[in-house]
């Protein structure tokens, strides 16, 4: 058979039709944004990925984390934009846009941070996503080690924390929206967000102040309560300073979590299924004082309520709650005084609240500084229950947690969640579920089911209209599989065949 001249012409000029406005790799660097410096564009062909700072080795396998295993290699054939986002005078955000230089699916995701950021955290999802064909992005917050260590950086830099808080994350997605419409020459079809920890903070933050910035978010393990939680943390070992006789030494805290354990494990699986079931009084702990004896099997009044604020939560002299409890099924620590400096969290008592390096913590006093420290800083807190623009937009917001996450209590994934409900009305499982993994950390790990899709859940639910009623997990380490429920429901044991099997095991309303 045979073609016409003008046939061919028709496909060629079909396919430049199709490329047009489309943008090398290399000539991506050339492109002018406002308040952008773009550092370099350079194609990357397959292969291992190798983290910045470790020369030419690649990194090491991580832990498996809540929706994704350890990074396979290699990652495909990319184009890696480098960027300096100078949204203010005072900011200098360091970014990173990774695009498929084939098989884009059409989508876009960004990745989030842990801790106080300071470096670009996100490369293992970032890896997962490109290997899914994704376009994904991740930033620094705006701050390196070389600014200081932990909350240092903001010292004498107010925009760094603004920075910290919403703007890098929200100036990386629009720029790089910018350079995907550049170099496909088409926009993404879905923009998506993965983060946990800080990341999850960032999660909700968007959804709240950002509600077209994606089109779906998954949001783990919150910190969305930074400024309190710290300030919490700072409180909790000033009292032990000032109250040495509070303390718990290793052996009542073994003591105390082992009682917990054995009374709400009836199954001795290692980890407790369904955390809200357990009623274990702890009060039941307490020395006789009839007797006056004080053993390694009892508490004291004073070690009573060091165990009570831990698992009820930080609360000012009026009573009201600072910050969430520990989930009462979780291990409490040996706590002491502390010998140093109070805490991870004291910078942001110190150098956010207070702009005072050398801040005398002894004379911190919870009832007058935490309303000072809010009044200052509370805006890096994401505790808008309102999210209405965000699902008018169309937005799915799947929040996760672990039960047994001894990093950030659990309670308070579920107490934002509450909240949300409280403000929008309880049912709004159309766009927004909780679901919190038995017997899983903090991000990932423990003796549960801890790895789970969640982009796959998400993908699902946004593009298909099929909300996750459940999400298989596993443990890749004992060959656990089981399915992770929306809260307030649980996965309950069907009473026959292998518990670690997910087949025998259903959702049940509590």
């Amino acid at each position: 058979m045979k073609l016409s001249c003008a046939f061919f012409a028709f496909i060629y000029s079909a396919l430049l039709a199709s490329n047009a406005g489309a943008a090398s790799c290399e000539s991506l660097k050339s492109i002018a944004i406002p308040n952008v410096t773009i550092v370099s564009a350079e194609s990357v062909a397959a292969g291992p990925f190798v983290q910045p700072g470790r020369g030419g080795a690649p990194p090491a396998a991580p832990a498996p984390q809540a929706g994704r295993g350890p990074a396979a290699q290699p990652i495909p054939a990319h184009c890696r934009v480098k960027l300096v986002l100078t949204p203010s005078s005072d900011s200098h955000i360091n970014a990173e846009l990774w695009l498929p230089s084939a098989d884009w699916n059409g989508k876009f995701l960004a990745v989030g941070n842990g801790g106080f950021g300071g470096s670009i955290q996100g490369y293992n999802d970032m890896q997962v996503a490109l290997r899914r064909g994704y376009a994904t992005a991740g930033n620094d917050t705006g701050h390196t080690e070389a600014d200081g260590p932990n909350g240092m950086f903001a010292l004498g830099h107010p925009e760094k924390i603004v920075d910290f808080s919403h703007r890098a994350m929200h100036e990386m997605v629009v720029t790089s929206k910018r350079l995907v419409d550049a170099f496909y020459s088409k926009p993404p079809q879905f923009s998506y967000y993965k983060g946990c920890s800080t990341g999850g903070r960032q999660g909700v933050m968007a959804a709240q102040r950002y509600p077209e910035d994606f089109d779906a978010i998954i949001a783990g393990a919150l910190a969305n309560r930074h400024i309190q939680m710290h300030t919490a943390g700072v409180a909790r070992n000033i009292a032990l300073y000032r109250h040495p006789e509070q303390a718990i030494p290793a052996s009542k805290a073994d003591m105390v979590s082992k009682a917990i354990l054995n009374a709400c494990d009836p199954m001795k699986e290692g980890f407790v299924n369904n955390p809200r079931a357990c009623t274990f009084d702890v009060s039941k702990l307490a020395c006789s004082t009839a007797s006056g004896a004080d053993t390694n099997s009892c508490l004291t009044p004073a070690q009573m309520k060091t165990v009570e604020t831990f698992y009820g939560g930080v609360k000012n002299s009026k009573g009201e709650l600072i910050f969430s409890g520990q989930q009462i099924t979780n291990p409490i620590p040996a706590l002491a005084p502390p010998s140093g400096l109070p805490g991870g969290g004291y910078d942001t008592v110190r150098i956010w609240g207070f702009q005072n390096k050398e801040y005398d913590w002894k004379t911190f006093d919870l009832d007058r500084d935490m309303p000072i420290i809010n009044a200052k800083t509370g805006f890096v807190d994401a505790v808008d229950p309102d999210l209405s623009k965000f699902k008018a937009h169309g937005g799915k917001l799947l929040l996760y947690a672990g039960w047994a996450d001894t990093g950030i209590t659990p309670e308070n994934t579920v107490r934002y969640y509450d909240s949300v409900l409280q403000k929008m009305g309880k049912n709004q499982g159309d766009f927004t579920r909780l679901f919190m993994v038995p017997g899983m950390g903090h991000c990932g790990g423990g003796a549960g089911p801890n790895t789970f899709d969640s982009i796959g859940a998400l993908e699902a639910w946004r593009e298909k209209g099929t909300a996750p009623a459940e999400i298989t997990a596993f443990n890749p380490q004992t060959g656990l599989s089981r399915p992770v429920c929306p809260y307030p429901q649980y996965a309950k044991y069907k009473g026959t065949g292998n518990m670690k099997d997910a087949a025998n095991w259903s959702c049940v309303a509590p």
